[in-house]
């Protein structure tokens, strides 16, 4: 068995610290040691993005990399998207509002997909919502209620409202 190492990563604004083996992956860290069942395991290669979290605020595929590189750094995973505990980000409530989800699987890495690009671009086109999603994909929606959703979320009428 493989020695363990210890990792202390910020998770969702928490610092988490545990003793892993080497080979275990982000997304099992996060789902099996830390519990947070959000973040989805799918195809285990990097291609689906149900995997997505953000690492110092970047979207990476959390199955493509081990826990002990995120040592010393910061995560968010979908749980930590909300304000606070029982409410929804302003783009979550637009997935809701604009049907953006079916089964739910792909929801947390689209979520996080478009949270990265509306921090860093707070009123994308629907052409550069699109390309921030490209790299997730989705058996059910079409895509469009997900652009739909995004676009509500960062127009200058719903900011408008608060």
């Amino acid at each position: 068995m493989p020695s363990k190492k210890t990792v202390q990563i910020r998770v969702n604004g928490v610092l988490q610290q545990r003793d892993v083996e080497p080979r275990t992956t982000l997304v099992d860290f996060l789902r099996d040691e830390l519990a947070l069942t959000g973040t989805h395991v799918g195809c285990e290669h990097g291609v689906c993005g149900a995997c997505s979290v953000l690492l110092n605020d970047e979207p990476v595929r959390s199955c493509c990399m081990f826990a002990v590189q995120a040592d010393g750094m910061n995560i968010t995973t979908v749980e930590g998207l909300a304000p606070e505990r029982g409410c929804l980000s302003k783009i979550q409530d637009s997935f809701c509002e604009k049907h953006a989800l079916q089964c739910g699987y792909c929801t947390p890495g689209m979520l996080i997909a478009c949270h990265a690009l509306v921090a860093h671009n707070p009123h994308p086109s629907e052409a550069q919502v699109r390309e921030a999603i490209s790299g997730n994909l989705c058996r059910c929606t079409g895509y469009q209620q997900i652009v739909d959703a995004v676009m509500h979320a960062t127009s200058p009428q719903e900011h408008s409202h608060e």
